[in-house]
């Protein structure tokens, strides 16, 4: 049960994201966090997390998520907009993020290609 707004704590965490703070982001991570890339690909744990957030920061020193619209439903937070990456392509660009929050932290962060499809299945 959650007793923050679900939205608060999922922008909080990407603030946290764009300004490359490894103690903030594990600090709203749940121990069973999971992040999910628009591959699919699925990494389990909030230690494996935190070595495979301090290694992104890392390689994408000046990565950064910018939301245009923010939506919410229970614990799940619906996020649209776009990454900067200057040395990755592939992280430049629109896209679509979700979180699902369960006891006030981030227990999955999932980003995903910004498609029709993608967007219909969250009636955006």
């Amino acid at each position: 049960m959650n007793t923050r707004d679900p939205k608060l704590i999922a922008l909080q965490f990407n603030e946290f994201i764009n300004a490359r703070d490894l103690e903030g982001l594990t600090s709203l991570m749940s121990e069973t966090y999971t992040f999910i890339d628009s591959a699919n690909d699925e990494y389990h744990g909030k230690d494996v997390m935190t070595e495979g957030w301090n290694e992104f920061f890392r390689r994408y020193p000046d990565y950064t998520n910018v939301f245009t619209k923010v939506c919410s439903r229970d614990n799940l937070v619906v996020m649209i907009g776009y990454s900067t990456c200057s040395n990755e392509p592939e992280l430049d660009g629109p896209a679509l993020w979700t979180a699902i929050i369960e006891n006030d932290l981030v227990a999955e962060w999932r980003v995903y290609d910004d498609t029709e499809d993608n967007r219909k299945k969250f009636d955006l």
